[in-house]
């Protein structure tokens, strides 16, 4: 597929793009030679090919989710302005 200049402009435009006019042929080419790229891959047999997340079949190792800091709560909130039942209580910015 080939993009003309005034398709390219109005890609730009839906894309809030500013582009130069003397740029136009130029992104015209490459955009042009994207999507031709992509007609080849879509072009290509995948039938029977299993989807995958990822190309690398590795897990994750994880640390165990346990608590490595003090609960400081208490000592936070005897500074704060105003607590309530454990919350921190703000002034209401919206109405």
């Amino acid at each position: 597929m080939s993009l003309s200049r005034d398709e390219v402009e109005k890609i730009a435009h839906l894309a809030r793009l500013a582009v130069r006019p003397e740029d136009l042929e130029g992104y015209a080419r490459e955009l042009s030679g994207i999507l031709a790229f992509v007609e080849q891959m879509d072009a290509a047999d995948t039938e029977g090919v299993t989807p995958m997340a990822h190309p690398v079949e590795a897990s994750q190792r994880l640390r165990p989710d346990e608590p490595n800091e003090p609960d400081r709560r208490d000592r936070f909130q005897a500074i704060a302005p105003a607590v309530e039942a454990g919350l921190y209580l703000v002034p209401r910015v919206i109405e």
